[in-house]
């Protein structure tokens, strides 16, 4: 008995809210007059794209609360309502799912008065369900109604307020255009990165050791300790560029990648972070490893999230776990620091988006003040 009492509570919860918004609903309806009045005198024809927005909201609220209830999330395909009067009334009126909303918030007005039956149910269920379990021993009968009604509802909430499949790939259109744009300004930006760490880094110390070298030639007959001199200052110069060309080809794909694997990398990274970092994997030493794009984003976002650990987060321990599912790579970083990490401040997390954002990876994060902050990736890939 109390766990059905705890489902109808739960129940009636969601059968409450769901009321609560049909009422609104049913007031918001002056709102569509006066937005279709304008609409069709033109007289106020701005109010279309803000009353397009508002019932977004509303039908977002509703989907958030059946997928609660559900345990189903509910997608969202909506278009960007931006840009010039006539580019949002455009958008407003095109968008496949303005339609779904507004057919959802018809058939709401008609359905959404369902919900009032929770009133006599509750009165009739302690009475009969609390007769039949104390006297007769037997189940609830009248109760457990208010679970299916709370289904019934849900179930047409869900069916109504689910994307078309035109708008599905239309938002999915969207989304791929704005990641290849990131990615285009990613590569440009990293092709900017290269070309300035080669001219400022090793072209320069190659140039100074083709003037020592050249140097050297003409001092060898006329000073040879000079000579030698120069010559043991070119050989150092050429360490130097040696070195600053392998910190650039680390920079494109780091050859211990090639050589160790990710584990084997990430554990390398992790010993050379200045940080005590416990790594574990689960799953991904066996089977064939990930394409080199996946292990490099990989890589690069468990580097940059330990020098944003290191720098910023004011602790001296950090996690990492790799994980192979069978979407593809998972990858999480969390660190006991101080957190309230900010995107905008320049952390790093923007290049990181957008590295794992052109493998169509996403990245979550979660940094309340006063930590703990956890990056987690998720990239897909066939293995």
């Amino acid at each position: 008995m109390r766990a059905t009492l705890r489902q109808a509570a739960r129940a009636t919860v969601h059968l409450f809210l769901a009321a609560a918004m049909a009422f609104g609903s049913y007031i918001f309806i002056t709102v569509l007059l006066i937005a279709a009045t304008g609409a069709v005198t033109g007289v106020g024809i701005w109010l279309l794209p803000e009353t397009v927005l508002l019932i977004r909201r509303i039908a977002g609220a509703k989907r958030r609360s059946t997928a609660s209830w559900t345990g189903r999330e509910i997608p969202e395909a909506y278009r960007t309502v931006t840009g010039p009067l006539r580019e949002r009334l455009r958008t407003a009126v095109r968008d496949p799912c303005t339609l779904t909303d507004l057919r959802w918030l018809g058939a709401y007005y008609a359905y959404g008065w369902l919900t009032v039956l929770m009133l006599p149910l509750w009165p009739a269920g302690l009475l009969v369900d609390g007769v039949r379990r104390a006297l007769l021993g037997r189940e609830a009968l009248v109760l457990p109604l208010l679970v299916r009604l709370a289904d019934l509802e849900a179930g047409w909430s869900a069916a109504l307020l689910s994307p078309s499949p035109k708008a599905l790939l239309a938002s999915r259109v969207e989304q791929l255009t704005a990641t290849r744009a990131d990615a285009v300004a990613a590569h440009g930006a990293e092709l900017r990165r290269i070309e300035r760490d080669l001219h400022d880094g090793a072209q320069a110390r190659l140039v100074a050791l083709s003037m020592r070298i050249g140097l050297a030639q003409r001092a060898y007959g006329a000073d040879p300790d000079t000579a030698r001199k120069l010559l043991f200052d070119a050989q150092d110069q050429a360490e130097e560029a040696l070195t600053e060309l392998r910190h650039v080809v680390r920079g494109i794909h780091p050859p211990i990648l090639t050589d160790r694997g990710l584990e084997g990398a990430v554990r390398a990274l992790a010993g050379s972070s200045g940080l005590g970092v416990t790594v574990r994997t689960d799953g991904l030493p066996d089977g064939p490893r990930a394409p080199a794009a996946v292990e490099a984003a990989a890589y690069f976002v468990i580097a940059e999230a330990l020098t944003n650990a290191a720098k910023y987060s004011g602790s001296d321990r950090a996690e990492v776990v790799l994980a192979r599912s069978r979407a593809g790579l998972s990858v999480r970083v969390r660190d006991e620091g101080c957190g309230g990490v900010d995107e905008g401040a320049g952390s790093g997390l923007l290049g990181m988006r957008r590295r794992v954002a052109a493998l169509d990876g996403t990245v979550r994060v979660s940094s309340p003040v006063g930590g703990p902050t956890v990056i987690e990736v998720e990239l897909p890939c066939v293995w």
